[in-house]
C-alpha cells in the first residue's frame, strides 16, 4: 500500500528518531521529543492528521542522526494525544499501526524523513501458534501479578487481544528489557519466533522477580529486630549477590573506612564521618545524593586532622633565611624571629596575626614565603581581592549542587598541614554584597580566642585552626574594616630607600632577570650606576616590580645581541640605556617649580608610597576671594581656607600691607589636576605658598615641607613620614620641614638617608617661615 501525505512525496512520511525508546504496533505510548527535527515532524502529523514514523537511533547519544544512523525497521504511529510544550519538551500519546521499512531518505524538509515499504502483518493461524499464543498470555498475565502499581488496563488488554501476533506486540511494549533486545523482537517478523523469543524473555523476567520475593522474605526471618531498618539495603545486597554483580562501589567505601581510622580525627568528628558513611552505605549509587555525600566524606578524610608534630626551630638559621632572601625590612624581621623565639620557648601558644601593609612590590607576599621556609612549614597562598560572597570563607551549605568548603580549608587540604603559614592576600579588597559580607566572616578565622573552633557551613563541624599561622597583607589598612583590623598585628612595609633599591637589585633582580633570560653570568653585565640610573630616573614607585621590569627589558637586549651572534657578552652602562630603554621618564623638577615666587614644595602620602606635592598660589585684582583647584578633597579645602586666614593674621610678621587681602583674589592650584587628592598635611605648605606671595619672597628651592597647620599658628603631626621623607629623597631635596611632633617617626626612615638629608622640626608656622623664605629679600605689597 503506497502511503499519500500532503507536501510529501508518494512513500514518504516523516521520522521522529528516538533515543532509548520503541514503539511497537498495537501499542499505546507516550512520547516525549525536543529536538527541533523532531518537533517539526510532529507538528507535520498534527496539522495534516497523518501518521509519523517512529524510528530508534542507533547511536543514543547523537544529537542529530542522519539517515545511516536509523535502524532499518521502525513502526508507523498515529497521534491520538498532544500536550502543550513544557520547558522545551513536547509529550505526545501514540498508537503503533504497522512495521516498514526504510527504502532511502528524502531531503529537503525541517525534518527527517524517508520513502519507506510497509511490512505485512504475519497472521500465524496455526495450531502452534495458538498454543504459543494461550502460553504467551498466561506468563505475562503471571509477571504483572508479581508486579507492584500496575494498572488494571495492561491486564484487561491481554486478556482481550486476539492473535498470536498483535498479543507479542503488546507485551513487547510492557515488558522491561534492554532497547535493543525490544527492536530485534520488532524486527522480527514471523510470528512463531517472535512469541518464542519474548517468552524465553518473560521467564527469565519471572525468574528474577520470584528470586527477590523469596530473598526478601529468608532475609526477614534471618535479621533481629535492631536490624529491621537495613532491610532494603540487605535485600539489595543479597539480589546483587545472587544474581553474580559484583558490588563496584564496596572497595571504595572500605578505602573510606580506613582512611577515617588513620586521619586522626577527633572523637565527635569521627563519630560524624562514620555515621555519614553508614547512610553511605544504605544508598543507590545511582541516587545524584549518594555522590554528594561520598565528595563530602573524601573532604574530611583529607583534612589534616592530626596535630603536627613539634618541630624544632632553629633561630640562627630562620635568621639567614629571613637575611638570604630580603634586604632591609629589619623591623619586620626582627618581629618574626620574635614570633619564632615565643614559638620555641611555648609550642603549645597561639599563634599572632600578622598583617603586612605597604605599596605594591614590597615584597609581602614573597616575605610570607620566606617565613614558611624560616620555619619550615607548609606555605599556602589565598588571594582575597574582589572576593564578596562570604560562602567564599565559610564554605556552602551542603544543600547545594556543587557545594565546596571555603577558601581556608581549601588551603590546608592544599597544604596538607594544620600548621601551614596561611597567607590571606590583599585582605583589603574585600568587598560585601547581596550575599553576604566575607570580611565579617573573617573575624572567627582572625581570632586566636575562637578560631580553634572554626565552623565551615559545608562541614558542618568544628575544625581547629589555631595552629596556622595566618600573615595578611594590605596596600590600604583604612580599607579593612576596624574589628578585623583590630584582631591584627599590623606591620607596615613603607618602601624602599635608593640604596636599598640598589642592593634589592644588584643581589636578587639582576640575577633573576638574567637567569629568565637565559642569559649566564658573564654574557651581560649591569653596572652599579646603570642600576642607579634606571632607580633615580626611569622609575618612581615604593616598591621595586617596575624596576624589576626595567632591567628585564635591559636583559632582553642583551639576550636578542647574544643569540643573534653580533656580541659574546653585552655591558651596559648608565650611558647606553638611552638606547636600550629610551630617554628617561622623570627628572627631578623641585627646583624648577620653586624657583617661582609662590610655588611651595609640599610632601603627599599615597596608596603607592610618597610623593612630592606642588602648591602654587597666583594673585590677581579683586575682592578677597580665595579660588581652589586641582581636584581637592573636603579635608584639603578646609586646610586651605585656614592657611589663607593664617596668612591675613601674620601679615604684620610677614611685612605686609593687611589691606592688600581685600583688593586681591588668590588662585590655589596643586597639580596633576586629574589625581584627587585629601587630607590635612598640606596646610605648611600651603601657607608658605601663600606667604611667598604675598611677601614676595622666593621658596627655597631644595625644601619640602609637610604638617597640618591650626588657626593659631601651630604645626600639628601628620602621619606617613617614612614615605614622605623617601619621596623628598627619590626628588633630590635635602631639607625637610616636618612637626615636630614627628620626630619620633624618622627612627622608621633607613639611616643612609637620615645621614644625607637635613630635618627641621617645627613648632609653629614661623619656624616654617624663618626656614622656608629667603628672609634677605625686600618685603611684597
Amino acid at each position: 500500500m503506497t502511503i499519500n501525505q500532503p507536501g510529501l512525496p508518494p512513500g514518504v512520511v516523516a521520522l521522529i528518531p528516538m533515543r532509548n525508546f520503541v514503539l511497537f504496533p498495537h501499542a499505546l505510548t507516550a512520547i516525549s521529543v525536543g529536538r527541533d527535527a523532531s518537533i517539526a515532524a510532529l507538528r507535520h502529523a498534527l496539522e495534516h492528521q497523518v501518521p509519523v514514523g517512529v524510528v530508534l537511533q542507533k547511536d543514543p547519544q547523537e544529537e542529530t542522526p542522519a539517515f545511516d544512523s536509523l535502524r532499518a525497521i521502525g513502526t508507523l504511529a498515529t497521534i491520538v494525544h498532544h500536550v502543550e510544550p513544557e520547558q522545551g519538551q513536547h509529550h505526545a500519546v501514540c498508537q503503533g499501526i504497522h512495521r516498514f521499512r526504510l527504502v532511502e531518505p528524502c531531503d529537503g524538509y525541517p525534518f527527517l524523513a524517508a520513502k519507506i515499504a510497509e511490512i505485512d502483518q504475519d497472521a500465524d493461524t496455526s495450531p502452534e501458534a495458538e498454543a504459543l499464543e494461550l502460553q504467551l498470555r498466561e506468563r505475562a498475565i503471571e509477571l504483572l501479578s508479581l508486579l507492584p502499581s500496575v494498572p488494571s488496563e495492561f491486564v484487561q488488554a491481554l486478556q482481550t487481544t486476539r492473535g498470536p501476533s498483535a498479543l507479542s506486540d503488546i507485551v513487547a511494549g510492557v515488558i522491561d528489557v534492554e532497547v535493543n533486545e525490544k527492536q530485534e523482537l520488532l524486527e522480527m517478523v514471523a510470528t512463531v519466533p517472535r512469541v518464542e523469543k519474548l517468552l524465553k524473555l518473560l521467564s527469565h523476567r519471572l525468574e528474577v522477580v520470584r528470586l527477590s520475593r523469596e530473598i526478601g522474605e529468608r532475609t526477614k526471618e534471618q535479621i533481629s529486630d535492631t536490624q529491621r531498618k537495613f532491610l532494603l539495603r540487605q535485600q539489595m545486597e543479597t539480589i546483587r549477590h545472587e544474581l553474580g554483580e559484583d558490588d563496584a562501589n564496596a572497595e571504595e567505601l572500605q578505602r573510606i573506612d580506613e582512611a577515617i581510622a588513620e586521619s586522626g580525627m577527633p572523637a565527635d568528628a569521627e563519630t560524624h564521618a562514620r555515621k555519614e558513611l553508614q547512610r553511605l552505605r544504605s544508598m543507590q549509587d545511582t541516587s545524584g545524593e549518594y555522590a554528594m555525600l561520598r565528595t563530602y566524606l573524601e573532604w574530611m578524610v583529607e583534612l589534616p586532622w592530626k596535630s603536627p608534630a613539634v618541630a624544632p626551630i632553629d633561630l640562627g638559621a630562620a635568621r639567614a633565611t629571613l637575611e638570604a632572601d630580603h634586604f632591609g625590612l629589619e623591623s619586620v624581621k626582627k618581629r618574626v624571629l620574635e614570633f619564632l623565639a615565643v614559638r620555641k620557648l611555648n609550642p603549645a601558644g597561639r599563634a599572632p596575626i600578622l598583617c603586612f601593609v605597604g605599596p605594591p612590590g614590597v615584597g609581602k607576599t614573597s616575605l610570607g614565603q620566606s617565613i614558611a621556609r624560616a620555619i619550615q612549614r607548609p606555605f599556602v597562598r589565598v588571594s582575597l581581592g574582589g572576593v564578596h560572597d562570604e560562602a567564599e570563607i565559610r564554605g556552602h551549605r551542603r544543600t547545594y549542587i556543587g557545594a565546596l568548603p571555603g577558601n581556608i580549608l581549601q588551603g590546608l587540604r592544599r597544604a596538607g598541614a594544620r600548621d601551614a603559614v596561611m597567607m590571606l592576600d590583599e585582605v583589603d579588597k574585600l568587598s560585601a554584597s547581596a550575599h553576604g559580607d566575607p570580611s565579617a566572616a573573617l573575624l572567627e578565622v582572625l581570632d586566636p580566642e575562637q578560631n580553634g573552633t572554626f565552623r565551615d557551613n559545608y562541614l558542618g563541624i568544628p575544625f581547629d585552626l589555631s595552629r596556622v599561622v595566618f600573615i595578611a597583607t594590605a596596600n590600604v589598612i583604612d580599607n579593612v574594616p576596624a574589628p578585623v583590623r583590630d584582631r591584627m598585628e599590623v606591620i607596615e612595609l613603607p618602601g624602599y630607600s635608593q640604596e636599598e633599591k640598589l642592593n634589592i637589585a644588584r643581589r636578587y633582580l639582576v640575577p633573576r632577570q638574567r637567569e629568565a633570560n637565559g642569559l649566564k653570568e658573564d654574557q651581560c653585565v649591569l653596572t652599579e650606576a646603570a642600576i642607579a640610573d634606571i632607580i633615580a630616573n626611569r622609575t618612581r614607585e615604593a616598591g621595586v616590580r617596575q624596576l624589576e621590569r626595567e632591567i628585564g627589558r635591559v636583559m632582553r637586549h642583551a639576550a636578542m645581541r647574544v643569540a643573534e651572534g653580533s656580541a659574546p657578552s653585552v655591558k651596559v652602562d648608565a650611558a647606553e640605556l638611552d638606547a636600550v630603554l629610551g630617554p628617561a621618564r622623570f627628572e627631578h623638577e623641585a627646583a624648577l617649580r620653586s624657583s617661582l615666587t609662590g610655588v611651595a614644595t609640599g610632601l603627599a602620602w599615597t596608596p603607592v608610597g610618597g610623593d612630592i606635592l606642588f602648591i602654587e598660589a597666583a594673585r590677581m585684582q579683586g575682592t578677597g576671594k580665595l579660588r581652589l583647584t586641582g581636584q581637592l578633597g573636603d579635608v584639603m579645602k578646609e586646610s586651605a581656607q585656614a592657611a589663607f586666614t593664617l596668612a591675613k593674621t601674620h601679615a604684620a610678621a610677614l611685612g605686609i600691607r593687611p589691606e592688600v587681602f581685600d583688593t586681591s583674589d588668590v588662585h590655589l592650584h596643586i597639580p596633576a589636576g586629574a589625581v584627587p587628592k585629601d587630607g590635612p598635611s598640606a596646610g605648611v605648605a600651603m601657607f608658605i605658598a601663600l606667604a611667598s606671595l604675598f611677601s614676595d619672597r622666593k621658596v627655597r628651592h631644595d625644601v619640602a615641607m609637610t604638617g597640618e597647620i591650626s588657626l593659631r599658628g601651630l604645626v600639628l603631626p601628620v602621619g606617613g613620614i617614612k614615605e614622605k621623607v623617601l619621596a623628598a629623597q627619590r626628588a633630590g631635596l635635602s631639607a625637610v620641614l616636618l612637626p615636630a611632633r614627628n620626630l619620633r617617626d624618622l627612627a622608621d626612615v633607613p639611616e643612609t638617608v637620615r645621614a644625607s638629608m637635613r630635618f627641621v622640626p617645627l613648632e609653629t608656622v614661623d619656624d616654617a617661615v624663618a626656614e622656608a623664605l629667603d628672609l634677605n629679600a625686600a618685603h611684597g605689597p
